[in-house]
């Protein structure tokens, strides 16, 4: 399905009025009641059904009392409203009440296959209130199962439109500020050189970078409000990218770190992404992509330039200079040998299938013995 990007929550009504809407259901969360676009959504001439009960890292749990209200409230459209995590349980909710196999969708085994949805019996509307992991333009979520995370994918739960509404970035706070926006920067320049990229990705990594490098000093240090603008297209640039590619070893990396460090997502693939580059540049002879070692050169000269810089080494160079001008540092190890072990029995081996270079177990062990140095 063809996606629709429209600027500006003040077209929400008229969206609602296409989708023919009765009865709206809201995905909402914590931080819906500071958003400045509160009244205008709350004043819509619709009927609304609000659901918040999740944890920022979405529950099997959560999702299911989302799916009960849903169905009881007999609810024909969805808003979703929020980062990632609200933005992912309303697609979720999406898959389980539209699949012919209901709440087993979203379960092991048959989470990892493509069940039948036909999305256009729902639609989405999303609005992100973050700029980062460009949910809002995925076909992609993520919820908790007995206590592993898992990736739903389904054509069918893409927001049949997203929202952006950069002045919802205005008062986020600093710190979220930097993850999300690395987090998108990492999703660009992974789906760039993923093993799947196409030339449409291309594009979209290409916008998504450029946005982010030529705004994101004024977006974090001045909390400009046009480079606001421009970091929420790129991180849905980025988005859009990873739909087509999915991610690579940056994010495989990361997962553990995150719950390991407590560290948000973005910090904790950010703390990666260089060491992973660096270590493929000086192991193109394990090239994977069928395209051949000179087209994966080629590649990563296309992402420094983007960047702003003349080779892939000036290009790691300027990523870590980024990371120490926002304050945003390594994990410390406390018990070295230990949290190297957990960390390089965790990589997700179906992300690193996506990754060009090839990283077997010693790898990922150098690798994360730097990322921790």
């Amino acid at each position: 399905m063809e996606q629709k990007i429209i600027q500006s929550v003040d077209k929400l009504s008229d969206i609602l009025q296409e989708v023919e809407c009765r009865k709206l259901f809201l995905v909402v969360d914590s931080s819906f009641p500071f958003l400045n676009i509160k009244d205008t959504i709350e004043s819509l001439e619709v009927e609304k059904v609000f659901f918040s009960d999740f944890t920022p890292n979405p529950l099997y749990e959560d999702v299911c009392k989302g799916i009960n209200l849903l169905k009881s409230e007999q609810c024909d459209a969805i808003l979703a409203v929020g980062g990632g995590s609200a933005i992912d349980v309303a697609k979720c909710i999406k898959l389980a009440v539209l699949a012919q196999e209901g709440n087993q969708a979203i379960i092991p085994p048959l989470v990892n296959t493509r069940v039948a949805c036909d999305g256009s019996k729902l639609p989405i509307i999303a609005i992100p209130t973050t700029a980062g992991t460009g949910s809002e333009s995925t076909h992609n979520a993520v919820m908790y199962y007995e206590g592993a995370k898992q990736t739903v994918t389904n054509d069918g739960i893409l927001p049949d439109i997203a929202i952006l509404e950069p002045s919802v970035l205005k008062t986020l706070p600093l710190y979220q500020k930097k993850c999300t926006m690395l987090d998108a920067l990492c999703q660009g320049i992974e789906s760039w050189w993923s093993v799947n990229s196409t030339e449409e990705s291309y594009e979209y990594s290409r916008k998504a970078i450029e946005l982010i490098m030529a705004n994101w000093q004024k977006y974090i240090f001045d909390n400009d409000a046009e480079a606001a603008a421009n970091i929420m297209l790129g991180a849905n640039y980025g988005g859009r990218a990873i739909n087509i590619t999915a991610t690579t070893a940056a994010h495989a990396f990361s997962y553990k770190i995150t719950s390991l460090y407590k560290l948000p997502h973005g910090h904790a693939v950010a703390a990666g992404l260089p060491e992973i580059w660096e270590y493929m540049l000086g192991h193109m002879d394990k090239c994977l992509d069928t395209r051949g070692e000179a087209y994966l050169i080629d590649i990563f000269s296309q992402i420094a330039a983007a960047m702003g810089c003349s080779t892939p080494v000036k290009a790691i160079a300027k990523f870590r200079e980024m990371l120490s001008d926002m304050e945003i540092y390594n994990p410390v190890a406390i018990n070295r040998e230990e949290e190297i072990n957990i960390l390089s029995h965790s990589v997700n081996p179906i992300r690193l299938k996506n990754n060009p270079i090839a990283l077997d177990d010693s790898a990922i062990q150098l690798i994360y013995e730097i990322i921790l140095n």
